[in-house]
């Protein structure tokens, strides 16, 4: 059995991501072989990862190819090197040194889960990670938040809606029948959509209460989660590339096309311009999504893993 852990690395000098993260997953009590991939850092990252950490594999890209076209990079290297299981890791998150194995432990005894996660917990240790709290809520995670409460959390794992990609460990069939990451996402939304296949392939993705990592992503620096025109635009996105819903793109243009020339005469306002935006990005990116869509639903193996798409 071969487990990899895929470590996506931007500027990762920050806070000395790198080498805790690195030795974190170095220091597990299950062989991992870690799978780095540099997405044109400008920091020194390049450096101190081939002067320290000379034995992992390292795949340098001279470009940002975002989060999800890198790890899919990554994730084609392992399965060519024989790969069984794939932690996905952000760069600012550190594991416990059994994490990574009762995780493959847990997905043996759980083959119906194509994702598991671990607890997230803040960079000190000292809380849950603010938003994996939100994934963990009664509507989106049954049993788990009062189970915590009334301190009688099971050995088991806990199926969930939605768990964000800074720790999942990935299963080959997972790989095989639902693929990596759409090329439709750039950064931020891709792990939304490869839930969303993954239930529409009947997997699931669940949470193993018994381990954690620590997420430092309170250090980060910068970020366009609180622009306005970004969330929608990810939001539209999303919608549109959820392979369960089916959508027609070309009706839904023509659709929005009506409705934005009724609401220019009649009520004209931020619906209007939210109706704007929502035409723009489904015709800016409608032969993308489109073939998004057709692939989602696909039954070849390892979709999305072609690194040149």
């Amino acid at each position: 059995m071969k487990v990899f852990a895929i470590i996506v690395i931007y500027n990762g000098m920050q806070n000395s991501w790198i080498q805790k993260c690195f030795d974190s997953v170095i220091n597990s009590t299950i062989a991992v072989q870690i799978i780095a991939i540099d997405n044109g850092s400008d920091d020194g990252s390049v450096a101190f990862i081939q002067e320290n950490y000379p034995d992992i594999e390292f795949i340098i890209s001279q470009e940002n190819l975002g989060f999800g076209k890198a790890n899919n990079v990554g994730l084609r290297k392992a399965l060519d090197l024989g790969g069984d299981y794939f932690f996905l890791l952000n760069q600012d998150a550190t594991v416990d040194p059994d994490t990574i194995e009762k995780l493959v432990q847990q997905s043996k005894l759980n083959p119906e889960y194509g994702v598991l996660s671990p607890l997230h917990l803040n960079g000190t240790g000292d809380a849950l990670d603010y938003n994996f709290s939100l994934y963990i809520t009664p509507s989106h995670c049954p049993h788990l938040y009062s189970d915590f409460v009334l301190n009688r959390v099971a050995d088991r794992v806990y199926e969930c809606d939605f768990v964000c990609a800074a720790a999942w460990l990935i299963t080959k069939e997972s790989l095989r029948i639902v693929g990596g990451f759409s090329p439709v996402f750039y950064h931020y939304g891709e792990d939304d959509n490869y839930v969303h296949r993954l239930k529409y392939h009947r997997l699931k993705i669940g949470v193993y209460p018994k381990v954690c990592i620590y997420h430092d992503r309170a250090q980060r620096v910068g970020g366009p989660l609180k622009d306005k025109v970004f969330n929608h635009t990810k939001s539209v996105l999303l919608a549109s590339s959820d392979p369960a819903k089916k959508q027609d793109i070309a009706k839904r243009i023509e659709t929005l096309s009506f409705k934005i020339m009724l609401r220019k005469i009649f009520f004209p306002g931020t619906v209007l311009e939210e109706m704007q935006l929502e035409k723009k990005v489904l015709s800016k990116f409608k032969e993308q999504i489109e073939k998004n869509n057709k692939i989602s639903v696909a039954t070849d193996e390892y979709k999305f893993l072609d690194i040149n798409y």
